[in-house]
């Protein structure tokens, strides 16, 4: 019973609820498809019933208009005018027909093809002499009808029949029907309708767009549906038979009926949206029926684990309390870890300022020299001065001002080791930025009489990095291979850069090597007296080398001394184009 309740849900009560949803799920696909076969078939006999009766007023206005060019051709007013070209009571005569006949027009044309009388004034005048309507009822004996296409999407339908008497043809009296109110009444409705003549051309439409085209070339050309289109299509699909076509992107059943009036046919589109939604009315309710059953359910399995409710509750608190006292720690390591990386910084400006101290001692002893030649030219510059001799006297002050560019050197490059790095990288040449640790660290070479063997390709050598911060890495090197030289009598230092799929800078020197090479990258770790170093110089550097996405290393060399080798990404072609 134990194992039972470790659960939300027992088993029992997982069983029942899957035999619940298998019950639903099957009652609802079931459902589907008796409602929906049954609602098809009633919305396609209602379609049926519907088009028959579009059908059969199309056929009886047809009927109905077939008879009237055979009464006027007889109409003895309309006769003596064409016999004597008397027309100006024709057109009146004309206008008294159409309203009781419900003809769109009517127009009489003489034998050239002029229109002669006409209901619509404005036609008169007018040739047609090579339109059907005028020359099929010249070639024929009885009434002709005629579709004649118009410049818009459209047809024109007519009636015509020649006026003859005693054999001599006089003219032809044309009836328009009107078949395009059959079009407005049709777009009032949900269904697509369409009339096809004997070739299969569509003649009458409820799409203007259809008109003139073949009921494949009217489908074909339907604009394509987007995505979003297609899904709602899909999801409206799932359970209705294949569409026979599509219609604004709508699926709809096709009903099709025969005029019995020169092979025209009748065909309609209905749309399944009705079956759909009478359908979807019934599985709501079902689906409403067993959401009450689940509920129920769900209701009797929260009385029981109400108890465990209030357990989880009494845990939950718990662990809010403890997730609460974590997040305290969190923040106060997240503080610490901010303090001591401003440690670190400060840490490393003071070792910085450190080797610049020590710097700063070789540099007075630098400057003192020049110091006193500018003091010895100055003097003799004024004795050349005062003998008359004044093209010596500047001579002598050039060389006064060698000096003090010598001396500006200098302390620029003091004051630029003492500023902190920059905030972001931009690209660094490694030959130059050698150069300049040398030219910082030149005093001390000299007093100690190191010899420098400085080997770097003539291609430059670049990064992208920070060059304050990697000088500070080569000068820290460069103090630490004078210290461990400090006990040999021939000091020997020696750079070599070079250039592959890394940037490599090696510092050689002949020292005695190191001894403890596990911990030489540790903080305060250091072998120099007290006084001399704290033990950062080597920590700090190898920091500014993995923030460069670099690696710094050491070793002891076979012939004696250590070796620090600095590996650096190249500056790749890029970095080169973002840096420009």
């Amino acid at each position: 019973m134990g194992k039972r309740r470790v659960g939300p849900f027992s088993l029992r009560v997982r069983a029942a609820l899957l035999l619940l949803l298998a019950v639903a799920l099957t009652t609802l696909y079931f459902t589907n498809r008796m409602l929906t076969d049954r609602f098809i078939d009633t919305t396609r006999n209602r379609a049926e019933l519907r088009l028959v009766l579009y059908a059969g007023n199309l056929m009886a206005e047809l009927r109905r208009n077939a008879v009237v060019p055979q009464l006027l051709s007889r109409d003895a007013a309309l006769i003596s005018a064409l016999e004597t070209g008397d027309f100006s009571k024709s057109s009146q005569r004309l206008i008294s027909f159409v309203d009781e006949i419900g003809a769109a027009s009517l127009m009489m044309i003489d034998s050239t093809g002029r229109v002669v009388a006409a209901t619509d004034r404005n036609r008169l005048g007018e040739l047609h002499r090579l339109k059907p309507f005028f020359v099929e009822a010249l070639r024929s004996n009885a009434t002709v009808f005629t579709t004649t296409p118009l410049e818009t999407p459209a047809f024109s339908f007519s009636y015509s029949r020649r006026i003859e008497v005693k054999g001599q043809i006089l003219g032809v009296i044309v009836v328009e029907n009107d078949l395009q109110k059959f079009e407005r009444a049709w777009a009032g409705i949900s269904d697509a309708v369409l009339v096809t003549d004997s070739s299969g051309n569509i003649i009458l439409a409820t799409e203007p767009r259809w008109r003139g085209r073949t009921e494949e070339e009217a489908f074909a050309n339907q604009p394509p549906e987007n995505a979003i289109e297609r899904a709602v299509q899909a999801t409206s699909e799932w359970a209705v038979p294949p569409p026979d076509a599509y219609v604004r992107g709508e699926a709809v059943m096709r009903t099709e009926t025969r005029i019995p009036f020169q092979g025209w046919r009748m065909a309609s589109f209905t749309t399944y949206s009705n079956v759909r939604e009478q359908v979807n009315a019934v599985l709501a309710l079902e689906i409403m029926g067993f959401a009450i059953l689940a509920s129920l359910l769900f209701y009797v399995l929260s009385r029981q684990s109400a108890v465990r409710m209030a357990l989880f509750q009494r845990e939950s608190q718990q662990l809010r309390a403890l997730n609460n006292r974590l997040q305290r720690e969190i923040a106060e390591r997240e503080r610490v870890q901010k303090n001591l990386a401003v440690a670190e910084q400060t840490l490393a400006q003071s070792s910085k300022l450190a080797a610049l101290g020590e710097m700063s001692a070789a540099v007075s002893h630098e400057l003192n020299q020049p110091l006193a030649a500018m003091k010895t030219y100055l003097a003799g510059a004024r004795l050349l001065l005062r003998r008359n001799r004044p093209d010596e006297a500047l001579s002598a002050f050039h060389r006064i001002d060698d000096l003090i560019e010598r001396m500006g050197a200098i302390t620029r490059q003091l004051k630029s080791y003492a500023r902190t790095g920059q905030q972001t990288f931009s690209p660094v040449n490694i030959g130059d930025a050698l150069a300049s640790a040398l030219s910082m660290m030149e005093p001390q070479l000299k007093t100690r009489h190191v010899r420098i063997t400085r080997i770097v390709p003539d291609e430059p050598v670049r990064i992208m990095g920070d060059r304050m911060r990697l000088e500070q890495v080569l000068v820290n090197l460069l103090r630490n291979a004078l210290d461990a030289t400090k006990s040999v009598a021939d000091p020997e230092i020696e750079l070599i850069l070079a250039s592959g799929e890394t940037a490599t800078l090696t510092v050689r020197d002949n020292g005695h090597g190191i001894e403890d090479l596990e911990n030489l990258f540790e903080p305060f770790y250091t072998t120099k007296a007290a006084g001399e170093g704290v033990g950062l110089g080597l920590a700090i550097s190898s920091g500014i080398v993995s923030d460069l996405g670099g690696r710094l290393t050491a070793r002891n060399a076979e012939e004696g001394g250590a070796v620090f080798e600095i590996q650096l990404p190249i500056l790749n072609e890029e970095q080169k184009e973002a840096a420009e």
